[in-house]
């Protein structure tokens, strides 16, 4: 691609030609501020904050998607364009919720963030007419408020185009417009999967997880329950953002002492559930291909992937594994081995998750994942629910001892087990068992690097004991519609399928650290964040899962071996297909 002349406030660039007047700012390390544009999703130009002088064009023009073009002068921080972007936030306040104290995005707002910059004041903003409108909180997972909502369509683009869902969108016209689900239906009436990812992309607080946090204080406070909690690998690598850190500063140590000032009774890992995962796919995995099984195998780690696949393509629900996820069979053996071992009424524990993702919030209420007679997980709190918490109990978080250690007997994990994180993991992990189960043999080299990356989609055919082993790893549920439809027509011809619901992977799970979108466009996070996992596994004596002499002595002791009677009821589940629109009258 050639380049082409400009300048910008006065100065000459070169830059790509066919780039945007933004990107091009970007390069010359100017900033233009923006709130609905996200890169290749939403490039609309709907809320005119990026507005730039362009000598020569009539009137402003939208920075996000105006080329640059050979000759270009382009002035961004001129009076009209202050003006211009003055009252554009004026107008966007004029029917907002101001309750900016009591709002969760508070601190954290890129709205708030623009009114702080231009200095706009409250004696400033046109007092427009405030339709009011009732929360949507049907969904376990989310409450919509779209009294604070400013139509960008953020939510609506990375719906649609990221997830391949699709239940969002604008309803009515002019002033009356919202943002909803179609015929005014409840998000739980929908085929909604949890993912989250609208309300990691929100600009204000229209989009927010439900909060447990207060449920989990309260079982912490109560003398009569055993309060344990588990915490998911891409936790440790998105925590410090909420802390002020650089994106993909890995605090696991930080992270496990500030779970025991909480006053959590024990503090486990789940990356050891993560192996035990590992253990049963794996099985599972060989069992189907040396027995004619249904194949491809396609992973179940992702409950917004597993609710995607029951709503869009419940013809493939065969082709899942049956395994539960990390998630939920760190519940089972928690209540039921670990309970025996602590000499813990299972009734008496309260079993406390932390994730990366919204969607563990709809998969802990799930049929069939209630082993012992009692659920898995009591409580699915996020990433930001915990930083939450951490604040809100004083604790110094950046002087917290940088080292710690998981408890026993449920804290010990392989490399293996910590990128599951990361899109690609989950089928690294299980090639590094599979294949010295097949092979009979050591590997040689465990780093499978052809399923790393953030690619939406990765393939990779690897030849195992005499038998060409064909593998894809996709993210995104706009990718594994591509990729089961090519399954289907018969166009690709895979053994084992990897299907992370968000794209990247569980280290851009709708549950973590939120980014501005200045920082979203032009940093890639999901990258950043999943070399610190990369780095965890790199640096951890045991990298196989199989190896984990925890896992080990779980089997001896209680399993037996993978795919045992006992394995199947505490470690697998069922699935359903799902109709696109649920009954209204369901929770769930």
């Amino acid at each position: 691609m050639a380049d082409v002349n400009i300048k910008i406030n006065g100065k000459d660039y070169q830059v790509p030609e066919g780039i945007t007047v933004l990107e091009a700012a970007r390069m010359a390390n100017i900033h233009i501020p923006t709130l609905c544009f996200l890169k290749e999703i939403n490039e609309i130009g709907a809320c005119r904050m990026c507005v730039v002088e362009v000598k020569g064009a009539k009137g402003l023009v939208t920075s996000c998607v105006y080329p640059v073009a050979e000759g270009m002068e382009i002035l961004t921080q001129t009076k009209r364009v202050i003006d211009s972007r003055v009252k554009n936030l004026q107008l966007l306040l004029s029917n907002h919720n101001r309750e900016c104290l009591s709002c969760v995005r508070s601190g954290k707002c890129e709205l708030q963030a623009l009114c702080r910059l231009y200095d706009i004041k409250e004696d400033s903003i046109y007092d427009g007419e405030k339709p009011k409108y009732a929360l949507d909180g049907s969904a376990v997972h989310l409450v919509r408020d779209n009294n604070k909502c400013i139509l960008c369509r953020r939510c609506v683009a990375v719906c649609e185009k990221n997830q391949g869902v699709g239940v969002i969108g604008p309803n009515e016209r002019g002033f009356n417009t919202y943002i909803g689900s179609p015929f005014n239906m409840k998000l739980v009436e929908t085929s909604c999967i949890g993912c989250g990812q609208c309300i990691a992309v929100c600009p204000t607080g229209a989009l927010a997880e439900k909060d447990n946090t207060f449920e989990t204080f309260a079982a912490l406070e109560d003398p009569t329950k055993h309060v344990i909690v588990q915490v998911a690998p891409s936790v440790r690598a998105g925590l410090g953002e909420e802390f002020g850190l650089p994106i993909g500063v890995g605090v696991e140590g930080q992270m496990v002492n500030a779970l025991r000032a909480l006053g959590f009774d024990k503090v486990f890992d789940t990356n050891f559930s993560a192996d035990l995962t590992i253990m049963e796919e794996a099985n599972e995995f060989l069992q189907r291909v040396q027995n004619g099984g249904t194949l491809p195998l396609i992973t179940s780690c992702s409950p917004g992937w597993i609710k995607y696949c029951e709503h869009y393509h419940p013809d493939m629900i065969p082709n899942l594994s049956s395994c539960k996820s990390p998630q939920q069979m760190f519940g089972a053996i928690a209540k039921s081995y670990y309970a025996e071992k602590a000499g813990v009424d299972p009734k008496d524990i309260v079993m406390v998750s932390v994730m990366p993702c919204t969607a563990k919030k709809f998969e802990i209420g799930r049929d069939d994942q209630d082993a012992n007679g009692m659920p898995d997980v009591d409580i699915a709190l996020t990433t930001r629910e915990l930083a939450r918490m951490i604040k809100r109990a004083n604790i110094d978080f950046l002087n917290l001892p940088e080292e710690a250690v998981f408890d026993d007997p449920l804290g010990q994990s392989t490399g293996a087990g910590v990128i599951f994180g990361a899109t690609g993991g989950v089928m690294e992990a299980a090639l590094r068992t599979a294949v010295e189960k097949l092979t009979g043999e050591p590997l040689a080299d465990v780093d499978f690097m052809d399923v790393r990356g953030t690619d939406g989609i990765k393939e990779a055919t690897y030849n195992v004991a005499g038998m060409d082993i064909n593998v894809c790893v996709c993210s995104g549920t706009a990718n594994a519609n591509k990729v089961l439809n090519m399954v289907k027509s018969g166009e690709k011809n895979y053994h084992f399928i990897e299907v992370m619901c968000c794209p990247g992977g569980c280290v851009n799970g709708g549950g973590q650290p939120k980014q501005f979108a200045d920082v979203r466009n032009f940093v890639d996070i999901k990258a950043l964040r999943a070399k610190a996992l990369y780095d965890l596994d790199k640096d951890r004596p045991l990298r196989k899962s199989h190896e984990n002499p925890d896992i080990i002595k779980l089997y001896e002791e209680f399993l037996g071996e993978p795919g045992s009677h006992k394995a199947h009821k505490l470690l697998h589940t069922s699935y359903i297909a799902r109709p696109m629109y649920n009954d209204p009258k369901s929770k769930r």
